[in-house]
């Protein structure tokens, strides 16, 4: 089995979601931007930018910039020049194409590429297949879609015994009735 990444044709339509624009921060086009990586900054290096309003609408943007201070990161958009442009955006997504992110490491993931795979334990049973993560504090959680929703927490090597993106399996050390 193997724990590769998926291939860039397989990431090539799939989109992470790293930030949401939280409106307008002083009067000449800045925005209050919420990041979702680590460091805060680092969602300036991955363009061009997906932008989604509530309504699904999306127009792209490349050019972002920013710097943090000390209530978060602000942004500026190209084309965005004032305060009410500024808190159009409010709410929001900043989604960026999967191929914009470097390779995970050794053992890494990113969750984009988890969903979708099927999941099965050691015996062999099918639970479904990965519908979506999300992290809880202590561990991140895997959401399995089948005859059922299972939660799994996705703890290597105790519960999370491989990924196989080859094969698309997820393999886990989970009871089948639980």
């Amino acid at each position: 089995m193997t724990s590769e990444a998926p291939s860039a044709q397989q990431a090539a339509g799939k989109r992470v979601l790293l930030g949401r624009i939280h409106g307008a921060f002083g009067v000449r086009g800045e925005l209050k931007l919420e990041s979702f990586t680590d460091p805060l900054r680092a969602i300036l290096r991955y363009q061009p930018w997906i932008l989604r309003d509530a309504r699904g609408l999306e127009r792209e943007i490349e050019g972002a910039r920013g710097r943090e201070t000390a209530k978060g990161l602000v942004a500026t958009l190209p084309g965005i020049e004032d305060r009410d442009a500024a808190d159009a955006l409010r709410g929001a997504e900043v989604w960026v194409p999967r191929a914009a992110l470097p390779p995970p490491g050794e053992g890494e993931y990113y969750w984009v590429d988890l969903e979708g795979l099927r999941v099965v334990n050691l015996e062999g049973a099918g639970f479904g297949v990965v519908s979506h993560l999300f992290a809880t504090g202590a561990n991140d959680v895997i959401v399995v879609e089948g005859e059922r929703e299972r939660m799994i927490p996705f703890l290597q090597p105790d519960v999370v015994r491989s990924v196989d993106f080859d094969a698309g399996v997820v393999t886990v050390d989970w009871d089948a009735d639980f």
